[in-house]
């Protein structure tokens, strides 16, 4: 049997890990990938979105859906020439989901590299 394990007593004024601020809607790594590639292009297409991220088309219209539900995407489907083509658009609540994820994600890495460890090693 082993020791008890050495943590910190919890402090009340201590504000909660930066982990539990993630969301689960825009952390899942697919959505994340779709949220960042069409904010980096601003208008993104289906096609060009499933091959980056390496899916398969029913596995990112589920994921597509997600986003969708939650007003993070718009998707607009339509024609180019006579090939159907379906445009994903990154909303102004899905840009701030977006910049709020990686703020979280920033404390985290600041976190853990301001944190010494190596006397408990």
């Amino acid at each position: 049997m082993t020791g008890p394990v050495d943590t910190p007593a919890p402090d009340e004024t201590e504000s909660p890990h930066p982990v539990t601020g993630l969301d689960d809607v825009v952390h899942q790594r697919v959505r994340l990938g779709i949220l960042t590639i069409a904010h980096e292009a601003r208008r993104v297409e289906f096609g060009y979105l499933r091959t980056q991220l390496e899916l398969t088309a029913g596995n990112l219209s589920k994921h597509l859906g997600v986003l969708e539900a939650a007003g993070l995407v718009e998707v607009e489907k339509g024609y180019a020439g006579r090939r159907g083509r379906t445009w994903i658009t990154l909303t102004a609540a899905g840009s701030t989901a977006l910049a709020e994820e990686i703020a979280r994600l920033k404390l985290l890495i600041t976190r853990i590299e301001t944190t010494d460890t190596t006397e408990d090693r």
